[in-house]
């Protein structure tokens, strides 16, 4: 579907008005845009083609002064994601002294970080040997962001470390079994495609063994059952579309987990977020929508084949669950508009009761430590960077084992984040569908430049958590940040998420179109001073919007952006090919080819008549970098003005701090020229 109207907000009706079709602009007008460009161009100094240390710099001009004197302070400071419990009670974590971030043992709430890994690329996804008497940590790296990592075992008292894999293929979904002898994983060393699962014996010091041979199947191993004899695993297809399997890890055998409320139907089609063993393994914890709106959390008897619902009265996602290696407490993390809600269930009480010893924010990461009694967490919120968090069953009482510094910011000029909706351009059930968004403004009133900043995904959710760069602008540039969950997202039901599928991707375009109506009629937005930003999908959704909303935008920062979708599709990974037809359209089919072209930005290049910021790693496997150079190729040679910046160190986003700072820094210089000018004339 093309954008050929936009729906226009007015008085609580909705218009169609046909929008001026960029592409063929009146010749006085592109006369005048090319030369505002020129100006524009002169003004700003912008660079020749350079390399400085690992960056690219072409078109970027040099940083701001006031940039330069102001944001360092907000990028000082650091975060902490829990890992894992020990066996004595303390926890991984992982945090950044120098520039990436590398796995820390922190002993008791409060006391320093003390260093494992050490390299110049993240180490992350640490686990710890469960066996009560071991001193192993799991951790995995890749290189350079290409997402190939390797798992890592380290000996926490001789602080050894041996590489499990091969060095080279891509590899996921790490698992101690419960006697901490056997770790499982997914990889696709056998012919860099298909995800196999992989089972190494950790005391031999042999080559992982070949279990199960994907033959189609996406494979993640998700638990080991209780006996160490068999594997939970999941085959994903889509977001909404996914099997659970058990293995048995000797023969390789494995059989489908029967999924639905009616034996006597087909099981429907299936989103599944996460699944579990029960503590006995006679049956299986899941957080699955069964075909319908949202994922409810869910136990199936693998004997008889029963299944029931545990959060029927919830109409949100689960989307993190754990079960205590007792089998008594089951914890769960409701995704409530966004904010995690963490409750716990004592299953032989058959109660369940909200955590309110628990700040309000965003939740992840739980694990139950080795007593049963004791939970760990990541925690952050729109004020407070991600710290360590553990809970206290028994006492509902949350404790902080990390106090992440925030930098040279003064909390007081941090602001918070408010849930609201907007209409958009259909209905629903004959009243307007609303879009669900965040926003966060200035404290000083007045008519304020708007960021839009468009999440990823497209299934993917923008979520009340900590970000310094965007509280940045909101205190030192003056800009308000509005984050859409534009349809498409995950969070608000099935048939939300399955709005954007296929043939119907520009709508999800049309729901920026109907923001930017919403901005105009706010008393304290500026709609002549509004700019949007996105990485991966979202630079899609940058790029789009300049297209069929240009004389309303003052120009974009695209980060790793899908420009081409038929040359995406044929160019990323193809390990996740297949994975993203599900999402887009099979670019093999000629119909379906055919719309991908005519929808995609980089066939409509020259109606981007703004400025534009583009981003990208070139050691990208998910969006490869030849999708960003295009699209710069395309745009100068219609004389727009274009800013790029790659990473030769990077993949899909910047990861280490030095590249991720020249980032920022470059991207608040052009917001601020920008947020100085308004809108003169349409492109």
């Amino acid at each position: 579907m093309t954008v050929g109207l936009e729906r226009v907000w007015r008085s609580g009706t909705i218009a169609d008005m046909p929008y001026p079709d960029t592409g063929r602009a009146p010749v006085l007008l592109r006369a005048l845009f090319a030369l505002t460009t020129l100006l524009l161009s002169s003004a700003s100094g912008a660079a020749a083609r350079e390399t400085r240390g690992n960056l690219v710099l072409d078109g970027v001009p040099e940083h701001s002064p006031r940039v330069l004197a102001t944001l360092d302070g907000w990028l000082s400071g650091r975060s902490a994601s829990f890992q894992d419990f020990l066996p004595d009670g303390s926890i991984l974590v992982t945090t950044r002294f120098g520039d990436a971030d590398q796995v820390h043992h922190v002993a008791k709430p409060g006391a320093d970080r003390q260093q494992l890994t050490f390299d110049v690329d993240p180490a992350g996804g640490a686990s710890a040997n469960p066996a009560s008497t071991a001193r192993q940590m799991l951790f995995v790296r890749d290189r350079g962001g290409n997402e190939n990592a390797q798992l890592y075992l380290q000996d926490l008292d001789t602080r050894q470390t041996r590489r499990l894999t091969d060095g080279q293929s891509r590899h996921g979904g790490a698992l101690w079994s419960h006697d901490g002898r056997y770790i499982a994983f997914q990889g696709n060393a056998r012919n860099g495609v298909n995800q196999d699962v992989y089972v190494v014996d950790v005391a031999s010091n042999t080559a992982p063994r070949l279990v199960i041979a994907s033959q189609g199947q996406t494979w993640t191993p998700l638990d080991w059952s209780p006996d160490g004899q068999r594997l939970l695993l999941l085959d994903y297809r889509s977001v909404t579309d996914a099997s659970l399997y058990v293995a048995d890890v000797a023969s390789g055998a494995f059989k489908a987990v029967p999924l639905s409320i009616n034996p006597a139907k087909p099981a429907p089609q299936t989103g599944i977020g996460s699944a579990r063993f029960a503590a006995d393994g006679r049956g299986i914890w899941l957080s699955a929508d069964l075909g319908g709106e949202f994922r409810q959390l869910r136990y199936v008897d693998l004997v008889d084949g029963r299944l029931r619902t545990l959060t029927a009265e919830l109409p949100w996602d689960i989307d993190d669950f754990e079960v205590s290696s007792d089998g008594h407490w089951l914890a769960y993390v409701a995704n409530v508009d966004g904010f995690s809600e963490l409750r716990i269930a004592d299953l032989g009480a058959g109660t369940t009761r909200i955590a309110k010893g628990v700040p309000q924010g965003i939740l992840y990461n739980l694990r139950f430590d080795r007593q049963s009694k004791t939970l760990g967490m990541t925690l952050e919120t729109p004020t407070s960077p991600r710290d360590a968090w553990t809970y206290e069953i028994e006492t509902d009482q949350a404790t902080r084992w990390t106090s992440s510094e925030m930098g040279l910011v003064d909390p007081a000029r941090l602001s918070s984040m408010e849930v609201f909706r907007y209409p958009t351009w259909d209905r629903v059930g004959g009243t307007p569908r609303r879009i669900p968004a965040l926003i966060q403004k200035p404290a000083k009133p007045g008519r304020h430049p708007v960021v839009i900043d468009i999440h990823g995904g497209p299934e993917g959710q923008s979520r009340p958590g900590y970000s310094p760069f965007l509280q940045y602008l909101t205190a030192e540039l003056g800009y308000a940040v509005i984050q859409p969950n534009v349809r498409g997202s995950t969070g608000y039901g099935r048939s939300y998420t399955m709005l954007d599928n296929g043939r119907l991707r520009e709508d999800s375009v049309r729901d920026i179109g109907s923001l930017l109506v919403w901005i105009a009629a706010q008393p304290d937005l500026d709609a002549s001073r509004v700019v949007v930003m996105g990485g991966s999908y979202g630079g899609y959704m940058v790029l789009a919007s300049l297209i069929a909303y240009g004389d309303r935008l003052q120009g974009g920062i695209d980060v790793v952006g899908i420009s081409n979708f038929v040359t995406f599709l044929t160019n990323t990974a193809g390990y996740r090919r297949d994975l993203r037809r599900a999402e887009y359209g099979d670019e093999r089919d000629p119909a379906m080819r055919a719309l991908l072209r005519r929808i995609s930005p980089l066939e409509r290049a020259s109606a981007i008549r703004r400025p534009l910021l583009v981003v990208q790693g070139l050691n990208d496997p998910r969006v490869p970098a030849s999708e960003s150079e295009q699209l710069v190729k395309k745009v100068r040679e219609q004389a727009g003005e274009i800013w790029y910046l790659a990473a030769k160190d990077e993949g899909h986003g910047f990861r280490k701090k030095n590249n991720r700072d020249f980032y920022l820094k470059t991207a608040a210089t052009f917001l601020e020229r920008l947020s100085v000018e308004r809108i003169s004339a349409s492109p």
